[in-house]
């Protein structure tokens, strides 16, 4: 064989590795975030079990082939589906008419029936269909059993459903509701210079105040954009909004917390995020710079995450709620902390700056009156999406490498304390442990009696002695749980500055890591930095009910997540303190003399990031 046949067939197997490389891959074109359907939103009569359900949405990038993804995740029984159909709408949901001439029946691992399980989404065999931009697809769902009064769904869909009687494709007597239900997801096979951006957000996403049935959310507006624009027409747009949604707890639907990595990291052939939530949050909040202190935490996990994956993320300012119910000096200041953060901290890879798109220029905290939506002075109306959807850089989304990745804990310290590990004998009774396996370490703490102001009784507290190698900027994080806004405080102190109040805590019933504020000395001023050695940590109840399970003190600026951070490369340190001494506690330059403690053994874990 001579060397010129040889390099011949060398190049022929390089160009079908690379036409391998070039395969198809795919890439969602629409999508909706998933909810427990509410009492007051689910199917009307004749409900789902045992009958037609035809819904329309509208993609955004098209394809050739297509795949559907159904879900049943928030429903507790068995979801059954006797057959899938889907075809070309006539209308973007005005009415339920299709193009009989592309009905095309969907499969299921080849069967046209599928049985969802409780909790389980399932996706489609691949569907020769071909779909062009903003297309608007009919999917017709003809139900076997199934529940009709828990349900999974997406209750924002602006946008007529039809539901029938029986097993039929006749929908002119059809029932209308404007809500969806089952659908998540359509992806399309696609060649590799496509791509998506996921937005998670609230009801201002969600499209609250667009025209129903006219698709001009302002996700529908930024996606007409991108395909009219040369170097963007590859890029999916994939809303995630649930209205009354939050980031960190309460609210409508699962948090988006709990739900970013499925709601976006997930999402097939996601390239960018926008994160665009938090006025919800800011709105139900106590203490406004806390919750957002807590955002950005959340946000910064968030980015870490995508990063990782190689997705670039985006963060889009807060819009003004002067005047709405969310309204006050406190909560300005919080939505005022966050858009500071997310326009200048360098964390996000680029601004989508709404709050400057809608807001009044001669009062900056209010919304301009031409974009209200029923005078509610929170949601834009259908002409303050356009102004959003238009108002966004496209060049943005023309990145096509990926962000870089620094592990941010790199270098910092992270002590960890077990709350029940506080008690002691003679302290710490205002207290009690209680049992619970979703706990770390199988426990956590519940305050049993209240205390309006600083108490003076060493029952009220608990100390913890820990140790830190470094001289940084620490921060002092808790998972906890409480309930309501009268369980949502505890006092806090750092060695000998000043107790302060860390209120507005608020968890809604969930377990959730927050912030519990920067470090006071006695004039109230915030105190940033430890030096290395030993520290005490002290915390007196102040509302019955308010529960703590774990404690993280780090230099790290970012909140743990779940039970915790496992990955534990460093130090193990089991500090054992006799105090004897009668401290003296200040608060905010109010000297207090406290009775003397007794036997104080602690154990903390101290983790150092390499």
């Amino acid at each position: 064989m001579t060397q010129k046949i040889i390099f011949a067939m060398a190049v022929c197997a390089l160009s079908m590795v690379a036409g391998q490389a070039r395969a198809d891959k795919w890439v969602g074109t629409w999508t909706t975030a998933e909810q427990l359907v509410e009492q007051h939103n689910l199917p009307p009569a004749p409900g789902l079990s045992g009958n037609s359900l035809r819904q329309i949405v509208q993609v955004s990038i098209g394809g050739q082939t297509m795949r559907l993804k159904l879900s049943n995740e928030f429903s507790s029984a068995v979801t059954e589906i006797n057959s899938v159909q889907i075809a070309t709408a006539l209308s973007s949901g005005h009415n339920a008419d299709i193009d009989e001439a592309t009905a095309t029946s969907v499969t299921f691992n080849g069967s046209t029936s599928v049985k969802m399980a409780a909790g389980q989404m399932v996706t489609s065999d691949p569907i020769s269909f071909p779909l062009s931009p903003r297309q608007n697809v009919a999917i017709t769902i003809h139900y076997g059993n199934c529940s009709n009064s828990v349900v999974t769904g997406h209750p924002g869909s602006r946008t007529t459903s039809y539901l029938a009687e029986g097993n039929t494709d006749d929908f002119t007597s059809a029932a209308k509701t404007e809500h969806w239900y089952s659908i998540c997801g359509i992806d399309v096979k696609v060649s590799d210079d496509y791509r998506a951006v996921a937005i998670l957000g609230n009801s201002i996403t969600d499209g609250r105040g667009s025209t129903t049935n006219e698709q001009n959310r302002w996700a529908d507006n930024f996606s007409r954009m991108l395909l009219e624009n040369e170097a963007t027409n590859h890029v999916g747009v994939l809303n995630l909004g649930i209205g009354g949604n939050c980031v960190l707890s309460g609210g409508l639907g699962p948090t988006a917390v709990s739900r970013f990595h499925r709601d976006c990291i997930e999402q097939a052939g996601v390239k960018y995020i926008i994160l665009f939530e938090g006025v919800n949050d800011l709105g139900y909040s106590r203490n406004g710079e806390q919750t957002a202190a807590n955002i950005i935490s959340a946000y910064k996990n968030m980015i870490d995450e995508a990063h990782k994956q190689g997705i670039w993320v985006y963060g889009a300012t807060i819009t003004p709620f002067k005047n709405s119910s969310y309204s006050s000096d406190d909560h300005e200041t919080g939505r005022r902390t966050l858009n500071t953060w997310i326009r200048t901290a360098g964390y996000v890879d680029g601004v989508i700056d709404f709050d400057k798109m809608v807001r009044n220029p001669s009062d900056t905290t209010a919304l301009q009156s031409q974009f209200l939506y029923q005078n509610d002075w929170l949601h834009p109306n259908a002409l303050g999406y356009e102004v959003m959807g238009n108002g966004i850089d496209l060049n943005l989304f023309t990145r096509t490498d990926d962000p870089e990745y620094i592990d941010p804990k790199a270098g910092t310290e992270q002590v960890w304390i077990e709350a029940e590990e506080m008690i002691d004998k003679q302290i710490g009774t205002d207290f009690k442990i209680v049992n619970d396996a979703r706990a770390s370490g199988g426990k956590y703490l519940e305050t049993v009696v209240n205390n309006t102001s600083l108490p003076a009784s060493e029952s009220s507290f608990l100390h913890a002695d820990f140790t830190v190698s470094q001289e940084a900027q620490f921060f002092l994080y808790a998972r906890l749980n409480c309930p309501t806004y009268d369980d949502d405080s505890y006092y806090i102190k750092i060695d000998d500055l000043g107790y302060y109040r860390a209120n507005g805590l608020s968890t809604n019933g969930q377990w959730q890591w927050l912030d519990l504020g920067s470090y006071v000395d006695d004039a109230g001023k915030p105190v940033f930095n430890l030096s290395p050695g030993q520290h005490r940590l002290s915390i007196a109840s102040r509302e019955n009910g308010a529960c703590i399970d774990r404690i993280c003190i780090s230099s790290y600026a970012q909140a743990p997540t779940g039970l915790g951070d496992k990955i534990e490369t460093g130090i193990l340190s089991l500090n054992n303190v006799l105090q004897t001494s009668s401290p003296v506690y200040s608060l905010h330059g109010h000297r207090l003399s406290m009775p003397q403690s007794g036997l104080n053994v602690i154990g903390s874990r101290k983790i150092l990031y390499k």
